[in-house]
């Protein structure tokens, strides 16, 4: 599975399923962008074990996966990553990061498009996420492919620094 990025077509966007060889590669990343406060969920510091090990279960589960794009033309790098869950009930929840150095170059979009492929082939009725207010990047991304605000959790999650933050409730049905 790969894409062209149509906002910078000089930019090659490959993306594929993680493999256990790109577990502490994607632990980094976690790291990377937690380190920036502001864009997910996940504080520094965490125990970079426990997210390699969850990590690992996502590539070997049946019901959920892991894919990574690799962005560059000459010398590819790992430039984010996306994971999808199928809940009991059909539908995919799920989270992702792109490392700041490729944000704005579709990395985030051809993750998108390839996680709701997924989804689709895996059958689930509807995919799922929660996103910051904050984040209008990734609200105009989520909304652009069809996504729509449910509701919102208020004051909701407590920030190692003592804010409570809300959080977007957004899905799309397939």
């Amino acid at each position: 599975m790969a894409t062209m990025s149509a906002g910078h077509p000089k930019t090659r966007i490959e993306i594929r399923p993680a493999t256990g060889d790109d577990l502490d590669a994607i632990v980094d990343q976690t790291w990377e962008v937690a380190e920036e406060g502001r864009w997910i969920g996940r504080e520094v510091p965490f125990d970079r074990g426990e997210r390699r090990d969850r990590l690992a279960a996502a590539v070997s589960s049946g019901t959920s996966c892991l894919l990574v794009a690799l962005a560059g033309s000459e010398a590819p790098e790992m430039a984010g990553h996306i994971w999808m869950s199928v809940q009991p009930y059909g539908v995919a929840d799920f989270g992702m990061l792109v490392v700041q150095r490729w944000r704005h170059h579709g990395v985030g979009t051809a993750l998108l498009d390839a996680g709701i492929s997924w989804a689709r082939q895996t059958g689930v009725h509807k995919v799922s996420l929660e996103v910051w207010p904050h984040n209008e990047a990734a609200i105009a991304l989520y909304r652009k492919a069809g996504f729509v605000e449910e509701g919102r959790k208020v004051r909701h999650y407590r920030r190692r620094n003592g804010e409570l933050w809300d959080s977007i409730l957004m899905g799309l049905h397939l």
